[in-house]
């Protein structure tokens, strides 16, 4: 069944068992996880934290962009930006799986804020979406540059020894900016000011947050 074949309402159903599908369930890799091959190296307790809070933000920014790619497709006038958005949400959901994995391995637990981070990403995709699909696709572009930005002061910011965190930012540093280069192709606009001033300072808070709750 297609998209264009469901209603309002099974549309709704679908968004809630994305929603719960993020938040509640365990989201499953189609890819394998890039630290597969990588060995656990044992890290100090003060490295563990800081390295746990690196993945936590990622974690989050991986709900977030969940969030964001359901809502804005929810809304997306073509389908071929629909199918766009449903594509990088599937591979986003690797990532979310990957950093699940990884806090689990660093004795952690994902940020107890996700609820509202979801919903918070899920309202300013509808929003974008609404506005049309070349802006629906500006703020992909915009959201994947500046998590392409914290992806690299997460890997000089992490320690040394965690090999197997930064094999999996590595790759997501790779798709995030290649959801970035399709949306630009596909039709992106640029966002205007302040609107990209205003997603650094909302990501910033979240980092803030999340890096510890």
């Amino acid at each position: 069944m297609t998209s264009r074949a469901l209603s309002p309402l099974d549309l709704l159903l679908v968004d809630a068992q994305n929603a719960l599908g993020t938040l509640a369930g365990r989201p499953v890799a189609r890819r394998p996880n890039p630290a597969a091959d990588t060995a656990d190296v044992e890290l100090d307790a003060s490295e563990r934290r800081h390295a746990a809070g690196l993945m936590r933000i990622n974690h989050v920014g991986e709900v977030c962009a969940q969030g964001l790619y359901f809502g804005q497709a929810a809304v997306a006038r073509d389908p071929q930006t629909r199918e766009h958005l449903l594509e990088a949400a599937q591979e986003e959901t690797d990532h979310l799986a990957w950093c699940a994995d990884r806090l689990e391995e660093l004795d952690s637990r994902p940020s107890l804020f996700n609820p509202f981070w979801y919903a918070g990403s899920y309202s300013l995709g509808v929003l974008a979406g609404l506005r049309g699909d070349g802006w629906n696709l500006g703020f992909v572009v915009e959201t994947e540059h500046q998590v392409e930005a914290h992806l690299d002061e997460h890997l000089e910011s992490l320690p040394e020894a965690d090999l197997r965190s930064r094999e999996i930012i590595k790759v997501m540093k790779a798709d995030e900016a290649r959801h970035a280069d399709h949306a630009e192709q596909a039709g992106a606009r640029v966002l205007p000011q302040p609107i990209p001033a205003l997603m650094t300072a909302a990501s910033n808070f979240m980092k803030a947050v999340a890096y510890r709750l």
